[in-house]
């Protein structure tokens, strides 16, 4: 395996632990929150991460066999892993709802554009891991709910 492979893995493994870890912290803050009537069900938001994940490391990894990856899709990588942590931390560990949402706006708009950085090299990659800024768009609706009814 090349040494951007595993780099590339062990980054996106270090992102979910870590935000699985400040999202634990935060659960039961979490659960006793007043949540919208269309709320997703709570079984779906890991499965939906995992999904995102997977995609990433596949998608980076058969990326790298074919390209190395440019200085702006890493700076962009690296940028959307540490605003996934920060999000995790601010609204989970720390309970800030406003916060929260202004990390996930912004996580959303790099998220957009490093999946338009990946469709330049490879459409399919890009349209696979779009679902990524969908979902931060789904989440970050449900965290101004969150914030509005909290």
């Amino acid at each position: 395996m090349k040494k951007g492979n595993i780099i590339s893995t062990l980054s996106i493994i270090i992102v979910a632990v870590i935000g699985t870890i400040f999202t634990q912290i935060g659960m039961s803050w979490f659960d006793s929150l007043t949540k919208p009537t269309e709320w997703i069900p709570s079984f779906i938001i890991p499965i939906v991460w995992t999904v995102i994940y997977l995609a990433f490391a596949i998608i980076l990894i058969k990326w790298q066999n074919k390209t190395e990856l440019t200085k702006e899709n890493i700076i962009l990588l690296v940028i959307n892993g540490v605003l996934n942590i920060l999000w995790c931390l601010v609204f989970f560990t720390l309970n800030q709802l406003f916060i929260g949402n202004v990390i996930i706006i912004i996580n959303a708009l790099f998220a957009i554009r490093l999946i338009f950085e990946i469709a330049k090299e490879d459409a399919m990659y890009g349209l696979i891991l779009s679902i990524y800024p969908i979902w931060l768009c789904i989440a970050t609706s449900l965290n101004t709910a969150l914030w509005i009814l909290n």
